[in-house]
């Protein structure tokens, strides 16, 4: 049978008999028309509910994942400000419709009907999903959170502090703001989330800032798996850093005292808390589930006889805020109100074309003030001794560190974070001298987690910082990469671009390593990048490239808003020779702070016929390497390094290869997934050159003797080319 109209006729029965469920009297600082007000948002949440699942059974909406039996959380809204960034819980309908109150101008009821139905109106998405958000309000959307959006959270609380030493320009959080992040029960065993307890724990154990409310709404079940009783309060009753409230989600004055006593808490104390709140869960997980499937049919009974807004219409009647016959006229009221608003709702556009759908994939440019770059005088400053140093070829690693530093001077939302970025300099003292040149608070050493570092650089973007977040090794990526795909590139497309997280991931990767390693810390899988829609990634494979290419990397996430990942090849930081010991080739001079590549821009060294060898990071060098023997031979080469793997610069590289007889595409990457498979299927499509390519092999990367056995090498590269030539 339908819950939700079991729900219904049980409201107005018993409200009309007076049969309300038990509880405590009213107390706390709640005045009526505050509690009239938390009543009226619960009603709308409610109304909007069972719309939802009337407009999926007549197919004019698309989700039904709802907030009923968590309605108490409008009573948490009217307890913060909506000045407070609000990361919400799929459930918390009623906290946006309360916070929609405190923000003149709000349509709430029909912007969140136009969701249901996939509007192309829709004022959040755009059509793109249901999700709860608004820019007006405050609430970046998030779409089925499960955990995900607690490293950001606590990103954006640690922002707040830092905007206090280094106010960017772009900054939207005000200095005594305080951020709010809810999830489930069941969201609270993820590691994702426990990530983000023991950073917050971590970081406000060390006495650093970090204005963070996390409020975990305990219905007990997470979808069909009950949560152990007493799971939560011991859980997190005692965690170091982590100050516990608890309070009755049923009971609207209860939890608006509790509410109000956390949020002033995190607010003057400026360190995280943790309010649990208890719920029930109405009608199953979502449209589609039927509890009584896997649940006692008495159980779930007795869970709608402890309905909230029961619990609310006595607690009104008996403070005297409003007579409960009131109490059912506006729930009344509330639901013909909807089923209106609904019959418009459904009548609006909708996305039709995949160009419709991805327009907001991209964020829209954002204005910067312009920057001449550092003085003189500053640069000097900064670098001291290494002034006269730039006259002289450099490796790559070094380089890497200049360019840092120039594009930190001309930025001041620059903020790098990372474990060992700080102090001591990186694992390859790429980021050596920062911290003495830019302070600790823009060089940040982090706890060991993968997550909670992009999930710091996801949460300062938000507040207008421009992060360069590093992960050691690209192995390790592979622990925190749904923070890249699931959080930080999906929320300009769920945002319909009015929210964005740009960024400039650093990461050192590829293989090579001769002395150190293995699969860890050699990894030559690009894969799961490279099919993240709208993200960068630039790979380079000089020194001076690598500057050029990284101011341009800035440049994107700073106007751009783009989620950028750099992608360093360890094996090149410190090359010196290229044809014999000591011969220096590969080292470049530090190129002027103005000079860049564009995205897009390819390299070409050469212009011969025969052959154009088109390749990306280890892969040039080794191509440099192979030149010799393969002009020796008589082959006329070009060789292309296209330095930027996504998206692939596709015209730039049909063009550099005209003219050419034979392609050979050298990819250090896998043979199944890699580089290769695009650049084949390009040049197929638009090339009438001859194409081979060589790839490493399916396979990790060894330590010891082996370590580049399973990759290209310059003796493969010239037997092949002089195959495809003779």
């Amino acid at each position: 049978m339908d819950r939700a109209n079991i729900v219904h006729e049980n409201f107005l029965t018993r409200v009309a008999a007076r049969d309300f469920p038990a509880g405590a009297p009213p107390s706390g600082p709640l005045s009526n028309p505050e509690a009239v007000a938390i009543f009226r948002a619960a009603c709308l949440s409610r109304a909007l509910d069972r719309q939802s699942r009337q407009m999926q059974r007549a197919g004019q909406g698309f989700y039904t994942i709802g907030s009923s039996g968590h309605e108490g959380l409008a009573a948490v809204a009217r307890a913060l400000r909506p000045t407070d960034m609000a990361f919400l819980h799929y459930r918390d309908a009623a906290f946006q419709i309360a916070r929609a109150d405190q923000v003149p101008g709000q349509t709430i009821a029909y912007d969140m009907l136009l969701s249901f139905a996939a509007s192309a109106e829709d004022p959040i998405s755009g059509g793109r999903h249901k999700v709860l958000g608004s820019k007006a309000l405050n609430i970046p959307p998030q779409t089925s959170t499960i955990a995900s959006h607690l490293p950001k959270a606590v990103g954006a609380a640690y922002s707040i502090g830092a905007a206090r030493r280094h106010r960017p320009e772009h900054a939207e959080l005000p200095d005594d703001a305080i951020v709010y992040c809810s999830f489930g029960d069941a969201s609270a065993n993820h590691s994702t989330a426990q990530g983000a307890f023991n950073t917050a724990g971590w970081t406000s154990y060390q006495a650093i800032p970090l204005p963070l409310l996390f409020v975990c709404e305990d219905n007990g079940i997470g979808i069909s798996t009950k949560t152990p009783t007493g799971w939560i309060a011991n859980s997190f009753m005692h965690r170091p850093g982590l100050t516990y409230f608890h309070a009755n989600g049923l009971d609207i004055f209860e939890t608006y005292r509790v509410a109000q006593e956390a949020a002033d808490f995190v607010r003057t104390r400026r360190k995280p808390a943790f309010l649990h709140l208890k719920t029930i869960r109405l009608y199953g997980h979502a449209g589609a589930d039927v509890p009584t499937t896997y649940l006692p049919r008495e159980e779930v009974e007795a869970e709608e006889a402890n309905d909230p807004l029961l619990h609310s219409v006595r607690l009104l009647d008996q403070s005297g805020a409003l007579p409960a016959e009131a109490a059912l006229q506006i729930y009344n009221d509330t639901n013909d109100r909807v089923a209106r608003i609904a019959a418009e709702a459904i009548t609006r556009p909708r996305l039709k074309t995949a160009s419709d759908v991805m327009a907001s994939q991209i964020p829209p440019h954002r204005p910067c003030k312009p920057t001449n770059g550092p003085t003189p005088e500053a640069r000097a400053a900064a670098f001291g001794g290494d002034m006269k140093a730039m006259d002289e070829p450099q490796i790559m690693s070094r380089l890497i560190n200049w360019a840092l530093t120039d594009l930190m001077l001309a930025h001041p939302e620059i903020v790098m974070m990372g474990e060992d970025v700080g102090r001591k300099g990186g694992v390859y003292g790429v980021t050596q001298k920062l911290t003495a040149r830019f302070g600790a608070s823009r060089m940040i050493d982090t706890l060991l987690d993968e997550q909670s570092i992009l999930g710091l650089a996801i949460g300062m973007a938000q507040n207008g910082f421009v992060p360069m977040p590093e992960i050691q090794f690209l192995a390790y990526l592979h622990n925190a990469e749904d923070q890249l795909r699931g959080e930080a590139a999906t929320l300009p497309f769920f945002s319909n671009g009015q929210y964005s997280n740009p960024m400039v991931l650093r990461i050192a990767g590829l293989g090579y390593q001769k002395g150190f390693g293995g699969h860890f810390h050699n990894d030559n899988s690009v894969a799961v990048l490279r099919d993240i829609p709208g993200l960068i990634l630039a790979v380079p494979s000089n020194g001076a490239d690598a500057a050029r290419m990284l101011r341009e990397c800035v440049r994107l996430a700073r106007e751009e808003q783009r989620v950028v990942v750099f992608l360093e090849p360890i094996a090149l930081y410190p090359m010196r020779d290229l044809q014999g010991d000591k011969d220096g080739l590969w080292m470049q001079r530090y190129p002027a702070p103005d000079q860049t590549i564009a995205l897009g821009e390819v390299g070409i060294h050469g212009d011969g016929t025969d052959l154009a060898i088109v390749t990306f990071g280890n892969g040039t060098y080794l191509s440099h390497q192979a030149l010799p023997a393969i002009a020796a031979a008589g082959v006329k080469t070009r060789i292309i390094d296209t330095r930027w793997l996504s998206p692939l610069p596709d015209a730039a590289l049909v063009d550099a290869v005209q003219g050419c007889k034979n392609i050979l595409i050298v990819d250090e990457t896998r043979h199944s997934g890699g580089v290769a498979e695009a650049l084949m299927a390009l040049f197929h499509e638009e090339s009438p050159a001859k194409l081979r390519r060589i790839t490493a092999t399916d396979s990790f990367i060894a330590t010891g003797p082996a370590y580049a056995a399973t990759m290209p090498s310059s003796a493969s590269i010239t037997a092949a080319a002089l195959e495809m030539c003779q």
